[in-house]
């Protein structure tokens, strides 16, 4: 077992009945964890261990911080020795399936693994990618079973999310920030969304907004709105709250399928006593009302208008392009 690896995890609990009996739950975490799996979000190895990680997740930027520990360079320098007269593009999806096996010894379910970000704008080009890694991993004993290909919100990532789902292999759409996005995801067929509530909020926070509690923040009505339509209209599409701020968005959204929390928000949920037992705030049975929407047209040209007329949509979108690309860039530097 490797110590110290630096991995986000997505723990992913297992789909047994939870107890509510409340009786026996100490602290508010553990009543959260009775209708919502709760993930940690963190690049700290040894915090992952004291949440029992089901499955997890990795990117250029959590392989780049892994990087700048020594013990962890010789597997830059065996791909480099290994992979000579390889492009460095193939160099760099070796190095994140090495990472990935490494993940897998450790984890009982699956790891995500993310297409490059510069192929965010060609769905032909995400496929084959996405078939690449698969068979990378293939390679080394890893069934496609316990792989997630995690793909950007874009239009074009959406039309890969579609035709790959098609092949059995499993999609995580990341940067959702709209609900047409999770719309389109959703009638791609996607195994899981990650809609980010701290950015959505950022946004409209930098725009001057203000509101009194966490359920009037935009983060967490953009997530509500997302999960009340795909129970609504009975997507299998798992929805995953991510990028919180604070306990109170986490709690706002309690109920959701999965929410990825950071070990600083698990410990102030954890510190919760008994009285501050939070409720349940969503229900795939009980939509709230005003949330639900009539099933959206997702074609190309109402999904680009739709993002045209979401400025924070697009914004946000783009942005997280933009770093995902730039530390995919870094790992290329690495590996020449």
């Amino acid at each position: 077992m490797i110590r110290g690896f630096p991995v986000m995890l997505d723990f992913f609990a297992q789909t047994a009945m939870r107890s509510t009996n409340t009786e026996s739950i100490p602290n508010a975490l553990e009543a959260l964890k009775q209708f919502t799996t709760v993930v940690a979000d963190t690049g700290n190895f040894e915090s992952m261990r004291a949440y029992q990680p089901q499955d997890a997740t990795t990117n250029p930027t959590l392989i780049i911080r892994a990087l700048e520990q020594p013990r962890y360079a010789g597997i830059v320098d065996q791909v480099k020795a290994a992979m000579a007269a390889k492009k460095v593009s193939d160099r760099a999806r070796a190095v994140l399936v090495s990472f990935g096996c490494e993940i897998l010894k450790i984890i009982p379910g699956r790891v995500s693994t993310e297409v490059d970000a510069r192929l965010s704008f060609d769905t032909q080009a995400t496929i084959a990618e996405a078939n690449a890694i698969i068979a990378a991993y293939a390679e080394r004993g890893i069934p496609k079973s316990r792989v997630l290909i995690k793909i950007a919100a874009t239009w074009e990532g959406l039309r890969a999310v579609r035709e790959l789902e098609k092949q059995g292999i499993a999609c995580n759409v990341t940067l959702i920030f709209s609900l047409i996005q999770a719309a389109a995801a959703a009638d791609a067929g996607a195994t899981l969304i990650s809609p980010f509530v701290g950015r959505i909020s950022d946004w409209h926070k930098k725009a001057g907004a203000q509101w009194a509690t966490a359920g009037e923040d935009p983060g967490v009505q953009s997530v509500k709105r997302i999960y009340a339509y795909l129970k609504h209209h009975r997507f299998h599409t798992e929805v995953m709250g991510a990028s919180f701020r604070s306990v109170e968005q986490v709690m706002a959204l309690a109920g959701c399928d999965l929410l990825t929390v950071s070990p600083d928000l698990l410990e102030q949920l954890r510190a919760m006593d008994q009285e501050s037992l939070l409720e349940r705030a969503l229900d795939p049975a009980a939509s709230a009302p005003g949330q639900v929407t009539a099933q959206l047209n997702t074609t190309e040209s109402l999904f680009r208008f739709a993002m045209n007329e979401d400025a924070m949509a697009t914004e946000k979108l783009a942005e997280g392009i933009r770093l995902f690309v730039a530390d995919g860039r870094k790992l290329d530097a690495r590996l020449v």
